[in-house]
C-alpha cells in the first residue's frame, strides 16, 4: 500500500480549526469576562466541547478517505 497525503492534510486542519476556534472565542472574552463567573464557566466549557465536532468527518476522511462512515 502507498501511503497518503491525508493524515499530513488532516492533522494540518485539525490545528488549523483549533486555531481559528481559538481566536474566535478569545475575541469574545472581553465580553464574556464582564459575566458572572458561573455564566463564563458554562460559556467556556461548551466552547472547549464544540469545537470537537468538526473534528468527526474529518477523522473518518484520513482514515478511509471518504467523509461518511
Amino acid at each position: 500500500m502507498k501511503p497518503t497525503m491525508r493524515k499530513p492534510v488532516g492533522i494540518f486542519a485539525i490545528l488549523g480549526i483549533i486555531t481559528i476556534w481559538a481566536v474566535i472565542v478569545a475575541s469574545f472574552s472581553s465580553v464574556i469576562g464582564n459575566w458572572h463567573i458561573a455564566v463564563q464557566s458554562v460559556i467556556y466549557c461548551i466552547a472547549g466541547i464544540v469545537w470537537i465536532a468538526p473534528m468527526r468527518p474529518l477523522m473518518i476522511w484520513m482514515e478511509t478517505g471518504r467523509w461518511r462512515a
